[in-house]
């Protein structure tokens, strides 16, 4: 599976500075995240590990604009975050970074291949583009076979390639995935997590929030938070990921 290139865009996609995130009003509070910083060069493959309740969670939520930290700032390709209004941050949602969830969050009774064409609806491309597109990226995760049934009618790894291909669909350059083969088989992880080992070969920077050292060792770079502070930030030696798969392209 041959996937296309990130463009070459600023070093840091990802410059998080000073940030903390507290819950609560009042005397209860919860101090989520403590002061964290964090730079992903574009192109990286960083896994975020820490046990329930370490802040990896809110971390992703922040790396994902799906919340805002209470202080501190966040810079996604240059920009200010805490700046862009919630259409723009809508964009970025739909354009800049694909998501894929431990749940597969797939629409029940819609097909494999309507999933993969929502963002790009959502985007305002015309029915006959995104069907060519849609229908690339299953292909290319081996699903050419399945585009017309329904999650319920998927294994549990077929729903998740299902969820990577609408992720990759609208070419964003960074993959965002939290606890991706968390409600899988280890065959169907296997392939998962090959999967995104070529998404980061052909320069999509990819960042797995976990807890399974397995899926850790895929990474090029492992952050372990604790008690809402990174405590330790380790680029690894070597990755002992899976081998490429084979040739074909999305779009």
């Amino acid at each position: 599976m041959m996937l296309a290139e990130a463009p070459p865009l600023a070093r840091n996609v990802i410059d998080i500075r000073a940030a903390t995130k507290v819950y609560g009003m009042g005397d209860i509070q919860v101090h989520a995240l403590r002061g964290v910083s964090l730079a992903v060069e574009r192109g990286d493959y960083v896994a975020i590990m820490g046990a329930s309740g370490s802040g990896k969670s809110t971390l992703m939520n922040i790396i994902g604009c799906l919340d805002a930290p209470t202080e501190g700032e966040y810079y996604l390709d240059g920009a200010d975050v805490n700046a862009l209004g919630d259409s723009e941050l809508a964009d970025i949602r739909n354009r800049g970074i694909g998501f894929v969830f431990q749940s597969f969050n797939l629409i029940p009774r819609t097909s494999a291949l309507a999933n993969v064409e929502l963002p790009l609806m959502y985007a305002g491309m015309k029915k006959a583009q995104r069907r060519e597109r849609a229908l690339a990226a299953l292909e290319a995760l081996g699903l050419a076979d399945r585009v017309d049934h329904h999650p319920n009618e998927l294994s549990g790894g077929q729903q998740q390639r299902v969820a990577i291909a609408r992720a990759i669909v609208t070419s964003p350059a960074i993959v965002l995935a939290d606890e991706p083969t968390g409600a899988l088989d280890s065959v169907s992880s296997t392939e998962v997590l090959r999967i995104f080992d070529q998404l980061n070969q052909f320069g999509r920077t990819v960042i797995v929030i976990t807890h399974e050292q397995e899926v850790a060792d895929h990474a090029k770079r492992v952050v372990r938070l604790h008690d809402g502070s990174i405590y330790d930030d380790v680029r690894r030696a070597a990755v002992i990921g899976p081998p490429p798969m084979a040739p074909g392209r999305v779009a």
